[in-house]
């Protein structure tokens, strides 16, 4: 008899569902995200609303974004390393990562809220580096853990897609409007089987680290190109124009991504020749800072500048990795830059994917098409303090929703992933007396890896 049999779902040391000991705070989450739901399905729905096209604004766009600066200045925090004497750099902390999704994640809600459309290249370049984060971390993360568990996959598939799908199918809407989220989901699948071929080719084809990396990226290189370079890609029409066009838009990205995370040893052992303890280079530090902002420059004078977007579009999946490359080397351009971050942007961050999510529904609404009114004088011909006013509540209620959406979708994915440890034990017939396992692994990103592991919408 198998091990199930044999147990009924039972064993000597007792049930499932007894050593399942986070069964009560999923259920609460359940609680809490039906709560959610609603409040979402009644913002969705609000009147009084009025187009959203009234609503551009570009000076406004800009006095947020100088006002954002403003409160990055004043949440700058230094974390220096615990050993003062360490010559170590990191580059790309935890903290660097989620305050760049932050001020990305931003510009990116208010690009739709103002109707930004001049800043359209601006934002694509924001999409890309997001997804460029799934390859580049899940990379760093899979290539130093190995960790290609049923556990892991299931965690990941939880934290990114278990909210927005009850809330496509709560609100009505396409889960074409979060397209981000199947870019993330397909962007980690492909990043995990890279690294697991690159990992059989080096235990079982006896190949070294370099050569089982390269070759491994190498074939994902191919697959990428025979599928997006060819009618291939008009399988995407199955699901619908919009995945189409936008799977087409950051075809290579995870996989930019990848290389990234291949190459992030040796940009780590750089960051400590140039910017380490005691090393004074500022011959190399201000060339890295002019080399960066000659990235930037480059991408806009050659591309970004187009105004065009089907013009640029074409091009953008080739040349978006000159702007990001260029503001990690100015962000990363001495040692006290990346011993320091922005708080308040390191929350905005930390929340990315339920804002992402939720601003089609709370701070704008009728699927991204309207702003709703909650204070009088505040529609499409009201007074400019009061739609300012209104912009602030709405966003205020917006805000608090989605830390609470992502506290119940990680507390879903915790126990969830308990209880599939259990299962697993069961299925191998080990006992359930012991503890399921050390959970020494944080929380998946939806966005980004932290370096030492290792929506937006346009």
């Amino acid at each position: 008899d198998s091990p199930i049999s044999n147990t009924s779902m039972k064993d000597k040391d007792g049930s499932i569902w007894t050593h399942w000991f986070g069964k009560k705070e999923f259920g609460l989450a359940q609680l809490k995200v039906a709560g959610i739901l609603l409040i979402a399905y009644i913002g969705d729905r609000w009147e009084p609303s009025y187009p959203r096209n009234d609503n551009h604004n570009m000076p406004i766009f800009w006095t947020l974004h100088a006002l954002l600066l403003i409160a990055a200045g004043a949440t700058w925090k230094r974390v220096p390393p615990r050993d003062s004497s360490s010559t170590r750099v990191t580059l790309l902390s935890r903290p660097q990562t989620e305050e760049w999704k932050g001020w990305m994640q931003f510009a990116f809600i208010m690009y739709h809220y103002y109707r930004a459309f001049s800043a359209y290249n601006f934002i694509r370049v924001f999409v890309s580096s997001y997804v460029w984060m799934t390859g580049f971390g899940n990379f760093l993360y899979f290539d130093k853990k190995k960790d290609f568990s049923l556990v892991r996959i299931v965690s990941m598939f939880i934290r990114i897609n278990y909210f927005p799908i009850l809330l496509s199918w709560s609100t009505g809407v396409s889960l074409d409007l979060y397209y981000v989220v199947p870019l993330h989901t397909v962007g980690f699948f492909v990043t995990l089987l890279t690294c697991l071929l690159a990992v059989n080719l080096q235990d079982r084809a006896g190949l070294g680290y370099w050569s089982s990396r390269i070759a491994a990226i190498s074939v994902c290189l191919i697959l990428h190109v025979a599928f997006y370079e060819t009618k291939a890609v008009d399988f995407l029409l199955v699901f619908s124009k919009e995945i189409h066009f936008r799977f087409q838009a950051d075809k290579y990205s995870a996989w930019i991504g990848i290389v990234c995370g291949l190459l992030m040893q040796k940009a780590s052992e750089y960051m400590s020749w140039a910017y380490g303890m005691g090393v004074d280079r500022p011959l190399v530090q201000w060339s890295q800072r002019f080399l960066g902002i000659g990235l930037i420059m480059l991408w806009y004078f050659g591309f970004g500048y187009i105004s065009d977007k089907y013009v640029y579009n074409p091009v953008h999946p080739y040349v978006f990795i000159l702007p990001l490359l260029g503001w990690l080397m100015v962000r990363n351009s001495s040692r006290y830059l990346t011993e320091c971050h922005s708080t308040f942007l390191e929350f905005l961050g930390k929340n990315t994917l339920e804002t992402y999510v939720l601003q089609f529904h709370l701070f704008m609404n009728h699927s991204v098409q309207h702003i709703p009114v909650y204070l009088p004088k505040s529609g499409a011909d009201g007074i400019m303090i009061m739609r300012i006013l209104n912009m602030l509540l709405c966003g205020t209620v917006f805000v608090s929703v989605a830390v609470l959406a992502r506290k119940v979708t990680v507390s879903t994915q915790n126990t969830v992933v308990e209880l599939v440890e259990i299962l697993q034990k069961v299925c191998k017939g080990e006992s359930l007396a012991q503890e399921n396992g050390d959970d020494d692994e944080e929380e998946l990103r939806p966005m980004v890896k932290p370096t030492e592991t290792p929506k937006e919408v346009s």
